[in-house]
């Protein structure tokens, strides 16, 4: 019987476990996640009681797919949510099967997997979503029999372990990582059908918690001359940096956890070396030594890569700061405004320099500029998400974004940045970025 107020009453736990119960909701579960042949929950023994729903909604749970059975159709819900028990819960809580945002990766052994930008919301980027690059495909480590030596010019070489780690002071930091190639296909090879994750998503946004450098060093006793640690990862490529003693000294962590959990795998679990602001491949993944100096060790990777050839014929070498940039993440390539009218026009800033302290838009093509909003918190060394409302008049135009960080430096715009670094510049891609806007409402990446 209904309740006075119309509305059904209540299932009691008998209720709910019953069979008749059990098997209805097993119906619905199965009209809503089943493939039309899948066999139905309802048809299950009709004496079961206890363990019935459970049975139907690991029943209703997707089957494996037909051989050639072709793309899986869209996810489908019930009609009404309210009249029917969901699934039960997992061991590792899934995303809605309406939301399905990815990575992009490229390459096997040595390759890269760019970060959807276009598909967050806010500043952090989940860890399954942060970008990734590879020298020699993903370590795989055990925890227990990991280790990262401290020696060089010390007064007391230590092997750490990670329990060791773990007993330690630790800080909890929001920083991006950014690749030092980021935005290279845009420049280079520039093409309207680009998306801001094949733009500039070799970069993310995560909450990490470790040991600071510091408390390493202060460990193990540093001698007076030393001003350089050689970093080196445990990975296949063994790949190494040498970085600055005052940074170590300064902000660097000694991670071991991203976004409240263990470093994943592709992240360098167990451990890496976080350096806020700094080059993406100086925060060494799978970190196993740290040997201080008082020269850089000229590694490779500080060498023959990751140094900024100039028009001129030289290089910069060291240029360790990723430098103050932004994107408009919507509208972008491949959405399409639905017509005249108000708009969000939304991205994200950073700089390794410290604050994003003002982000403009351009909704003309850079003829003028107006201020976004700022949406906090606003942290040193990270994302920044900032908005500004738009009324689109339906005419073809071209929306930009600059980016000003703290120390008063301002993002370039492309031909400022081409007259600087030249063509042929292999790192910091931080000019201007532009989406067109057709008439028709369509939005292109702007390559010129």
């Amino acid at each position: 019987m209904p309740d006075q107020d119309g509305s059904p009453p209540p299932l009691s736990r008998r209720a709910l476990l019953g069979g008749a119960a059990a098997a209805a909701g097993g119906a619905v579960l199965g009209a809503w996640t089943q493939p039309p042949n899948a066999p139905n929950a309802a048809t299950a023994q009709p004496n079961a009681k206890a363990g019935a729903v459970s049975e139907a909604a690991r029943a209703a749970q997707p089957s494996e797919p037909a051989p050639n059975a072709g793309p899986p159709g869209p996810p489908q819900a019930p009609p009404d949510p309210t009249k029917v028990p969901g699934p039960p819960s997992e061991a590792l809580g899934p995303r809605s099967p309406f939301e399905t945002p990815a990575l992009a990766p490229t390459g096997v052994t040595t390759g890269a997997a760019n970060t959807p930008l276009q598909a967050l919301a806010g500043t952090i980027t989940p860890s399954d979503l942060h970008f990734q690059r590879h020298h020699a495909g993903v370590a795989i480590i055990d925890p227990a029999r990991w280790e990262l030596l401290v020696h060089g010019l010390v007064d007391r070489p230590t092997m750490f372990t990670l329990a060791d780690l773990k007993r330690l002071p630790s800080v909890t930091r929001t920083c991006f990582v950014e690749c030092s190639g980021n935005g290279r296909a845009a420049y280079r090879t520039p093409k309207r059908e680009m998306t801001p994750q094949d733009v500039d998503g070799m970069s993310s946004n995560s909450e990490w918690t470790g040991v600071p450098a510091s408390v390493l060093l202060r460990e193990v006793g540093v001698q007076r001359g030393a001003s350089w640690v050689l970093a080196e990862g445990g990975d296949a490529s063994m790949l190494t940096r040498s970085v600055p003693m005052a940074k170590l000294l300064d902000d660097a962590i000694v991670a071991y956890a991203q976004n409240g959990e263990a470093l994943r795998a592709a992240n360098g679990y167990p451990v890496r070396l976080l350096l806020p602001g700094f080059e993406g491949n100086m925060c060494i993944k799978w970190l196993r030594r740290l040997e201080v100096k008082t020269v850089p060790s000229m590694t490779r990777n500080e060498t023959a890569k990751y140094t900024d050839p100039l028009p001129n014929g030289t290089s910069r070498q060291f240029s360790f700061e990723m430098d103050a940039k932004s994107i408009i993440t919507s509208p972008a390539y491949p959405e399409r405004l639905a017509g005249p009218g108000w708009w969000q026009i939304t991205g994200l800033a950073w700089s390794g320099r410290g604050r994003i302290t003002r982000v403009e838009v351009s909704t003309d093509g850079g003829r003028s500029w107006a201020a976004a909003e700022l949406q906090g918190p606003v942290l040193p060394k990270a994302y920044t998400r900032f908005s500004h409302m738009w009324r689109w008049d339906g005419r073809a135009t071209r929306l930009m974004s600059r980016a000003v960080d703290e120390t008063g430096y301002t993002q370039p715009t492309l031909a400022e940045f081409r007259r600087v670094r030249g063509p042929g510049t292999d790192y910091h891609y931080n000019h201007i970025r532009a989406w067109d806007v057709t008439a028709d409402g369509h939005v292109f990446y702007g390559v010129s």
